[in-house]
Formats: structure tokens, C-alpha cells, sequence
């Protein structure tokens, strides 16, 4: 069933704690590494790339809105990750959606943390130079890691996966982002650093977040509510929601309904 944008975000889900009995022999993960620009030793035999969504990508909606010849949208796991609010983006001050009078401003990103585990969605799309080209233009300011995603009950998955995890802006301006990219993407707007911990989430952004994780069942719900934080990395999201209920009640701008709406 999914639950109302007002229903009362504590009691809606109970949090994830581990069921009574003996522990499951967790399957070996081989260490992510970071991808280069051509996304090199990505693409399975068949041509096809694995992304894993772990935002706006936990909706089919939004991910078809995307890659709209994707192929086996379904849920995964990604071991040893977490989410988490920590840099602004600039498409959201293009679409007049960021507050930074409030600094609510971030998106998501993931970075790894050993003892955490989300639930993602993963889809396969086709792996060109000008798919991937695309896909770094849309994702501009994001590390791009290559992981090995599981399966929702827990095995491998068999696949590599590309994931938008967390960068610097030192990084970011060295390798991506020049001095006249950096002015056409985010100094128009006046932003001097993307990549910070005094931010908090883009509430149309969020919203529309949890959302699709509730789209997507009990399970990956409270995933998203307990496994992504703020920039402080101590908040969780639910912890935040708690104190703002009102970010789900706000609907997006009526040119973003169709986009930001689960």
C-alpha cells in the first residue's frame, strides 16, 4: 500500500533491525573503482550498461523520463554505501527549485561507509560514447564509481554498475569542470563550492525522493529514511522529516509536477 505524503513519517515504517537468529554468510563484494570518462570496463557482452539508482532513480517514472529505452527496471542492493545530502546542484537553482536563503539547496549523492547498505534500483541501458557522453553531461559534478550491486535477497547481482557517488570540488574542477564551465553551470548562480556539509535537502527534490522509495515498498522506504543523511552525516532523513513534516505536503511548481511527484 503506499502511504500518504501526511502520514506520520515515525510510526509510518518501523526502522531496520536485524531479525533474531543466526547471521547469513554475506557474499564477498569485490572493492568499487572509480570509471573513467569512457566508462571503460563497464559494459556487459551484450552492450548494455548497468546504472544504479539510488534518488530521483528509484522512480520508474523518472528513470523512463531518462533512459527511455531502458531495459529491467528492478530493486538491488549496494553493500558498504550510503546516501547522502551534501552538495548543491545546479540544475535546481536553473529550475528554481533550490532556497538558498535556507540553504536548502542539496541533492544526493552516495559514498561508501563500511557498515552501511541500501536498497537501489537498477536498470541496464546502452553503452556508447554517445549514451555514456549523455549520461556525464546529465550527472556533470558526480565521481562515477564502478560496484558490484546484489540482488534484493541478497546475492550477487553478476553485473558491474555505475554509481554518482560523492566527489570534491577540487576533483571536480580539475578533471570536468574549467573555469568557464564552472561560471555557466554555477557562478551565474553564485554558487563558489558544490561539494559542502553546511547544506540541507532541496525540499521539492526530497519529496519526490521518498516518494518513489514508498513507491517501492516497506523495505526500500525505510532504506531511504535510515540510510540517507544529511551533510552533517549524523542526521537521518527520517530524523529530518520528523522535524519538517511540511516538506511533504509542498507540492512542486506545476511545470515540475509530471517530474518531481514519486
Amino acid at each position: 500500500m503506499i502511504l500518504g505524503a501526511n502520514a506520520p513519517v515515525e510510526a509510518a515504517i518501523p526502522d531496520l533491525a536485524p531479525a533474531g537468529g543466526s547471521a547469513a554468510v554475506e557474499p564477498a563484494i569485490p572493492a568499487p573503482f572509480e570509471l573513467s570518462d569512457d566508462f571503460d570496463g563497464l559494459a556487459c557482452s551484450n552492450g548494455l550498461m548497468t546504472i544504479a539508482g539510488f534518488g530521483s532513480l528509484l522512480s520508474e517514472t523518472s528513470a523512463r523520463s531518462t533512459f527511455p529505452e531502458l531495459h529491467n527496471f528492478r530493486m538491488g542492493r549496494l553493500r558498504g554505501w550510503r546516501r547522502v545530502f551534501a552538495h548543491q546542484c545546479d540544475i535546481f537553482f536553473a529550475r528554481g527549485i533550490a532556497r538558498p536563503e535556507t540553504r536548502e539547496v542539496s541533492s544526493l549523492s552516495v559514498e561508501e561507509h563500511p557498515d552501511s547498505e541500501i536498497i537501489v534500483t537498477l536498470f541496464e541501458v546502452e553503452c556508447t560514447p554517445a549514451s555514456i557522453s549523455a549520461f556525464i553531461e546529465r550527472e556533470h559534478e558526480f565521481r562515477f564509481m564502478c560496484v558490484h550491486p546484489l540482488e534484493l535477497g541478497g546475492s550477487p547481482a553478476g553485473r558491474r554498475a555505475v554509481v554518482c557517488a560523492r566527489w570534491s570540488d577540487e576533483e571536480y574542477r580539475a578533471r570536468r569542470c574549467p573555469p568557464h564551465e564552472w561560471v555557466r553551470r554555477y557562478g551565474k548562480h553564485g554558487v563558489q563550492q558544490i561539494w559542502t556539509d553546511d547544506v540541507l535537502p532541496c525540499r521539492v527534490y526530497m519529496r519526490h525522493c521518498v516518494l518513489a522509495a514508498e513507491r517501492l515498498g516497506a523495505e526500500a522506504y525505510a532504506s531511504f529514511l535510515d540510510g540517507t543523511y544529511l551533510s552533517d552525516r549524523q542526521t537521518t532523513l527520517r530524523q529530518h522529516l520528523a522535524a519538517n513534516p511540511s516538506i511533504m505536503e509542498e507540492l512542486p511548481p506545476p511545470s515540475l509536477i509530471g517530474r518531481y511527484s514519486g
